[in-house]
């Protein structure tokens, strides 16, 4: 009897081979332990045996020498496949934990983005303020200047405009306490919004170098893990193919 030749594995055999390969690596070996226990079997099957996993000269050996052989042979493939299955689940662990590291900075990139899209608005608003603030700073200074002018022209009419000119230099003394007012607003506007902004942006691109740099993790994880899963494929073709 000429065993027929398996089929090769499929995408499901890749995914589980824990479950699957190993299964059809047992039958595999149970079926022949039975066909070589029985001697009438053994030379219906010898041609076949030499042809598949037994060694030149297989011919010669006994029975029990061929079954101490086949046993040792699936000992030898069964530690290499649950070596490479145990290394496939470190490198699918590994793979996860970079995931879940990669989407909580996505998730802190994302929650940055919106901190910096508000203080934006923040920015803004102190812009516009600030501009309100400079554009009621210069009607003062425009103020102030014609009340320069006017101080002048009444100090040289002190005497005819004596009440008129003290009305005045209260008006004057009142636009300089708005002018500093002002000022120190506006200078404590662009302070506030240039501290906002450097802060986020510096935050913002170290977020994105850290990002980058699990990007590429995951990229090398990605690749080791293919390169595991098409050796573990290869040792599937070769061993149970057999």
């Amino acid at each position: 009897n000429k065993k027929s030749k398996p089929q090769p594995p499929s995408a499901d055999d890749v995914a589980v081979p824990e479950d699957t390969f190993l299964t059809k690596l047992h039958q595999e070996f149970s079926e022949l332990s039975s066909r070589l226990a029985d001697e009438d079997d053994v030379e219906r099957d010898e041609d076949d045996a030499d042809d598949t996993i037994l060694p030149q000269g297989a011919s010669d050996m006994g029975t029990e020498a061929m079954l101490r052989f086949l046993k040792a042979k699936l000992r030898v493939m069964q530690e290499e496949v649950d070596r490479l299955v145990h290394e496939n689940h470190k490198k699918e662990d590994d793979l996860k934990l970079m995931s879940q590291r990669l989407k909580d900075v996505e998730e802190e990139r994302n929650r940055l983005l919106r901190t910096n899209t508000a203080q934006q608005q923040q920015i803004e608003k102190h812009k516009k303020m600030s501009e309100e603030v400079k554009g009621k700073s210069d009607s003062l200074e425009t103020q102030l200047s014609a009340l320069k002018k006017e101080l002048d022209q009444m100090k040289r009419n002190q005497k005819q405009q004596q009440s008129s000119q003290s009305a005045t230099e209260v008006r004057l003394n009142r636009a300089l306490e708005e002018i500093e007012k002002y000022r120190e607003e506006l200078s404590r506007a662009k302070n506030t919004s240039k501290d906002a902004h450097d802060t986020d942006k510096k935050r913002l691109e170290q977020l994105l170098s850290e990002n980058k740099k699990l990007e590429k993790q995951k990229n090398e994880l990605m690749s080791g893990f293919k390169k595991q899963m098409k050796l573990i494929d290869v040792l599937k073709r070769q061993k149970v193919g057999g």
